[in-house]
């Protein structure tokens, strides 16, 4: 694993001010819904959706206003992760992002995409139901479910990027990778999660409880989760032995 961890970070050094400017629209993914809509909080480096607030104020212009909002995020989210797998891509294979590549960005994008929507849908629709039936057991019944449907999802958006596989052939390759690797998926979940806590510990002491989800979001998303997409493409690139090193 530390060989992972390490390929990852030369990656993330060698090709800093491309990955940092690549990293801009998950900021502007995360703060679209922020802007967008009144049924939104950020906490922990993540802007969420208020389901309290979903079921007690939503009318069909805010329905509306939500939908849009959050297609254009994950639009601008898919952007990201294919920009910045593509690197990982580019320096494994020794081969520059060419003209090709870069027509087929349009392309990986698009079912990078179907992958978060079919992601984001169903976690919205278990957290509904779940406020509907058991409320007071919602928040852990969606976080439960978004561990499993993660693990199931994890190395979709990498096959597409990598091996340009089809959506549905993605999710099976990414379930039985998961499968029989599953330290790198708990390990990316772990430092994830440690990476966001400090960061949000910090900014609390910082900057105040006001203002610190904000900053923890920008951090987050420019500098922290570039780093993870690296990681997650590299530990997908390690099916393949003679491009480990």
């Amino acid at each position: 694993m530390a060989g992972l961890l390490q390929d990852a970070y030369e990656v993330y050094t060698e090709n800093t001010k491309l990955v940092l400017l690549f990293s801009i629209p998950f900021a502007i993914a995360f703060a679209i819904p922020l802007v967008a809509h009144l049924f939104t909080y950020v906490t922990l480096g993540g802007t969420f959706l208020s389901t309290a607030g979903t079921f007690n104020g939503i009318d069909i212009p805010s329905m509306v206003i939500i939908v849009v909002s959050t297609i254009f995020s994950l639009l601008f989210l898919s952007f990201a992760f294919v920009a910045i797998s593509m690197i990982v891509k580019s320096r494994k294979t020794h081969v520059s992002i060419g003209k090709r590549a870069l027509m087929e960005i349009e392309k990986h994008i698009g079912k990078v995409f179907a992958v978060l929507l079919l992601y984001s849908f169903i976690l919205l629709a278990i957290n509904l139901l779940s406020y509907a039936f058991a409320p007071g057991l919602a928040a852990g019944i969606t976080a439960l479910f978004g561990f499993i449907i993660g693990a199931i999802t994890f190395y979709a958006p990498s096959a597409i990027v990598i091996d340009n596989k089809r959506v549905l052939r993605s999710i099976g390759d990414s379930v039985r990778l998961v499968m029989r690797t599953p330290q790198y998926y708990l390990l990316w979940i772990a430092l994830l999660t440690l990476a966001i806590s400090l960061l949000d510990v910090i900014a609390i002491a910082v900057f105040g409880t006001v203002l610190s989800g904000y900053v923890t979001l920008v951090l987050i998303s420019i500098f922290v989760l570039p780093y993870f997409v690296i990681l997650q493409t590299e530990a997908y690139m390690r099916k393949f032995p003679l491009l480990v090193h």
